[in-house]
């Protein structure tokens, strides 16, 4: 992989990241699908460019920014389900 595509993915990924906690902020209710679907799309995206310019802290730090992520949308679903 490409330095060049690594670093494109990572400014992708902050921007998702940046958007995803903007909405958040912005919007009295947030819809948990966008919100949380674009901060796992956004983590996704820095751990690609982490693969390539390695920061074990931000990786960690990745890691568990997917995981909320997941446990947010996971929530969503079952909420939605229960409806």
């Amino acid at each position: 992989m490409s330095e060049t595509f690594a670093n494109t993915c990572g400014f992708l990924g902050m921007a998702c990241i940046i958007f995803a906690y903007g909405y958040a902020t912005r919007s009295a209710t947030p819809n948990p699908f966008a919100q949380h679907g674009v901060n796992l799309a956004g983590a996704a995206l820095l751990t690609v460019s982490l693969m390539v310019n390695m920061n074990p802290a931000s990786l960690v730090l990745e890691f568990f920014w997917a995981a909320i992520a997941i446990w947010g949308l996971v929530k969503a679903f079952r909420q939605r389900s229960a409806k």
